[in-house]
């Protein structure tokens, strides 16, 4: 598969990314299958959390891949931490405990990457600074990103960490395309034109910080699949001509349209289906058009000014 740089990582990687967060509602064979045909189709980043499945995500994906320092070597493995029942945390003591059962769970020595799992408005950035220095220094952790955080925030954290950012996860989606739609409407006087996020996706590109969109076929907060639906006619009409010209499904160019976008982002592909997950892959051999791109942005209800 085609790959990008993870931000100043040094890591080349998949441009499609395998989020694991419903390993869960799969068998062992079924496990088994599903991360065997994304090896075989080199899609070998693989992204989690620790509170997916409350742990279990990590343990079902490391005894599907059999896991072994064989098996590692041709793996990227990504997981994020942060996240306790009603609450975040930060701290540097939550951080590297969530680390040694992140490892403990996944049966390896280390991550490639670890991402702080949404903002903690209580954070402590120093405290932060001390754990992701003994995990690199341990070599427990290679690199280190966020998610959901906007510029501020992410310059808080690097006042004081010294590891670069290299990932950000975003939500996006051709329907939730907030981060994209208000470039367009800077200085207007309607909805679009507010900055709802500190113009991350231009922050990111300035200072080389991979986006990683997650739902990427969702409207709204996880309300449902835009592919198909009734709430989206035009887009679905338009969506399904670009397939049928390019001969893939509806999913491949739901991939495509981010794909398509100069900031070079990682989408997080969260299917449990082989078929889905093949569509997806396609996504990375197609380069839409400037007018393909637009009049799918456009079917999606976004308004040009």
């Amino acid at each position: 598969m085609r790959t990008i740089p993870l931000g100043t990582s040094g890591l080349e990687v998949p441009v499609v990314a395998v989020g694991c967060m419903r390993i869960n509602s799969l068998d062992k064979p079924e496990a088994e299958r599903f991360v065997q045909t994304a090896l075989e189709l080199g899609a070998n980043f693989f992204e989690h959390a620790d509170i997916y499945g409350g742990g279990d995500c990590e343990e079902i994906f490391a005894e599907a891949v059999h896991m072994t320092p064989s098996v590692r070597e041709n793996l990227i493995l990504q997981s994020k931490c942060g996240i306790r029942p009603g609450m975040f945390d930060f701290s540097k003591e939550h951080i590297l405990n969530s680390v040694d059962a992140i490892l403990k769970r996944l049966k390896t020595d280390y991550l490639d990457t670890l991402l702080l799992h949404r903002p903690d408005t209580l954070v402590e950035p120093e405290e932060v600074a001390e754990a992701f220095d003994l995990l690199e220094s341990s070599g427990k952790v290679r690199h280190f990103g966020v998610s959901n955080q906007n510029p501020m925030q992410i310059q808080l954290l690097q006042k004081y960490v010294k590891q670069p950012i290299v990932a950000n996860q975003l939500q996006l989606s051709i329907t939730n395309a907030t981060m994209i739609s208000q470039g367009f409407n800077v200085n207007m006087e309607n909805a679009s034109a507010v900055n709802r996020d500190g113009s991350i996706l231009d922050f990111c590109r300035l200072h080389d910080i991979t986006i990683q969109p997650w739902s990427p076929f969702q409207y709204g907060f996880f309300e449902g699949v835009f592919l198909g639906s009734d709430k989206f006619p035009e887009l679905n009409k338009q969506i399904d001509e670009v397939a049928a010209k390019y001969g893939v499904s509806n999913t491949t160019i739901a991939v495509a349209w981010i794909l398509r976008h100069p900031a070079r982002m990682q989408p997080v592909i969260g299917t449990m289906n082989i078929e889905r997950l093949q569509d997806c892959v396609k996504a990375a051999d197609i380069a839409l058009t400037r007018e393909e791109w637009y009049a799918i942005f456009r079917a999606a209800g976004n308004i040009l000014p």
